[in-house]
């Protein structure tokens, strides 16, 4: 299982079969170490291709309340630095795909950032998605992580100037994530008229994968978006498994897992 770039590998395998790549986001160790794994197992079961693992944080600034409150139940449930990284080393024992970070800066900061990046790669993370670290601030991040062949995924939001993307893709790995809509995570109704257009402004300075993400709660959703993106990223219906069976961590796993193959069923041949 050691391949240096599962991220890549993946995209081109997808765009061979014609399809978007589906990202699963789901928060370690959300509600507990040992139910967070069969989750995780569950997606990639399901037809999760990339796994988003949001690494618990005590403010979660770029986050709605679904995954503020799954971060929330991280916490309380004890879960430490340590234990994100033992979740990596469980699944990299029965899965091959890409795994990245969803986290904050500080909790790289703080840990040495060499040091982090270093740990992250043994444990068998792909790459990083820092939601409060913009590019320009990402040198000595993005530096120890190019050292690993690990890739740092930056964001291009709905009120991005267009005069700002080159400086987005120019530090960019792995790919680019568009958020759909202003705002936090949370799912939506419908989805930003506009996403085809904005997907292909971003690809008009970058040769990446550009996956689309924020508010996409159903296989109609995944569809759409998967007509113009090359990977489509679902969140808080997935965390929504979660706490709506809090107590119950079988009937966790097999929603999740249901909910997730319901949503692979949108990611048709294109």
């Amino acid at each position: 299982m050691d391949n240096p770039d599962r991220i890549a590998k993946l995209f081109s395998s997808c765009k061979e079969n014609g399809r978007a790549a589906f990202v699963g986001y789901v928060c370690a160790c959300d509600p507990d170490f040992e139910t967070s794994l069969e989750v995780c197992r569950n997606l990639l079961d399901n037809g999760v291709d990339l796994l988003e693992l949001g690494v618990p944080f005590s403010d979660p600034l770029a986050d709605g309340l679904t995954n503020q409150l799954a971060a929330q139940r991280a916490l309380e449930a004890g879960c430490t630095q340590n234990d994100v990284f033992r979740l990596v080393e469980e699944i990299r024992k029965f899965s091959d795909a890409p795994i990245v970070f969803y986290t904050y800066y500080n909790l790289v900061f703080s840990q040495g950032v060499r040091s982090y990046v270093e740990r992250a790669h043994k444990a068998g993370v792909d790459g990083f998605l820092t939601l409060d670290l913009p590019p320009e601030e990402a040198e000595e991040l993005v530096s120890a992580s190019q050292d690993l062949e690990m890739k740092n995924i930056f964001i291009v939001a709905p009120t991005t100037p267009k005069s700002r993307i080159p400086v987005i893709t120019e530090f960019a790995s792995g790919f680019i994530y568009y958020v759909s809509r202003e705002g936090v995570t949370g799912a939506r109704d419908d989805l930003a008229g506009d996403l085809e257009e904005r997907v292909e402004t971003i690809r008009e300075h970058t040769e990446l994968p550009v996956v689309v993400g924020f508010g996409i709660s159903n296989a109609d959703h995944v569809r759409e978006v998967a007509k113009s993106a090359d990977g489509v990223v679902v969140g808080s219906v997935l965390v929504n498994c979660i706490s709506r069976n809090l107590g119950d961590p079988k009937l966790t796993v097999s929603a999740i897992g249901n909910k997730a193959a319901e949503l692979a069923e949108g990611l048709v041949v294109k």
